[in-house]
């Protein structure tokens, strides 16, 4: 059985963890394919965008804890590591985070490395990093905070307390909320939508908002200028670059 099943349709993908019976805990196989699967994504110049979700009650309960305690690991600190963030990371695309149960503490950090999060009426997030006695290193820390605000990430933390779907809405952790049963069905329509741009357009104005929100507005601003003049010229060359062609193409077609 798949641990991380695939799914490629015209322009983006559905990435469904798939260890249901464990809510879908990153075992060190699952974690191979994961990795495997995104840098299939990656490489496949149709898939634009990325939709993320679980199967079952779970989206992801994190790592899995039995393994990283049992005999089978020799180094539970080395196998805890940001492959999956990376993995993520590399995808140069928008991801579609469809939060259809339980994030908890390394679901919650696969979750915050989404760019759009969405979530189902039974979504529940919770960061027990310091209950388990470990700190986060996929970039909850630093991610949450920058979300929601310094306090609230740090009552989440803190506490180990579980956000719940309409709080989590409330509190801009997720952009929507829908019925277990509209959750895909959206976040499809989403990835459609996001599919209807210019594909390197796109591709592009990912890292301008990331990179940019990650600067001091005086220099920001400046820095999304230079980059719209770079784009406009690229823009402005491909049209005379299509021109040229449709002529030669016309010419042609006339001499026969």
């Amino acid at each position: 059985m798949s641990l991380v099943l695939l799914e490629k349709h015209d322009g983006y993908a559905i990435v469904t963890l798939n260890r249901p019976a464990e809510m879908n805990a990153l075992s060190r196989d699952l974690r191979k394919e994961f990795v495997a699967i995104f840098a299939d994504c990656s490489a496949d110049e149709n898939i634009r965008v990325i939709i993320l979700t679980g199967n079952g009650k779970a989206f992801c309960a994190g790592f899995d804890l039995k393994e990283l305690g049992s005999d089978n690991s020799d180094n539970a600190a080395d196998e805890v590591n940001n492959a999956l963030a990376w993995a993520m990371s590399a995808f140069e695309g928008p991801i579609i985070g469809a939060i259809n149960g339980h994030a908890i503490t390394g679901g919650f950090e696969m979750a915050l490395a989404c760019d759009v999060l969405i979530a189902s009426e039974n979504a529940r997030f919770a960061d027990t990093h310091a209950r388990v006695g470990i700190l986060p290193g996929w970039g909850l820390s630093q991610k949450l905070p920058r979300l929601i605000g310094l306090s609230r990430a740090k009552e989440i933390s803190f506490t180990g307390a579980p956000v719940f779907a309409q709080q989590a809405y409330e509190w801009g952790l997720v952009n929507h909320v829908f019925t277990a049963e509209e959750l895909l069905p959206k976040a499809i329509e989403m990835a459609e939508n996001m599919c209807g741009c210019v594909p390197h357009v796109l591709k592009q104005y990912k890292p301008l908002i990331d990179e940019g929100y990650s600067m001091p507005l005086n220099e920001a601003m400046p820095w999304e200028e230079a980059k719209a003049i770079e784009s406009a010229k690229q823009a402005s060359a491909a049209m005379i670059e299509a021109r040229r062609k449709k002529v030669l193409e016309k010419g042609r077609s006339e001499s026969e």
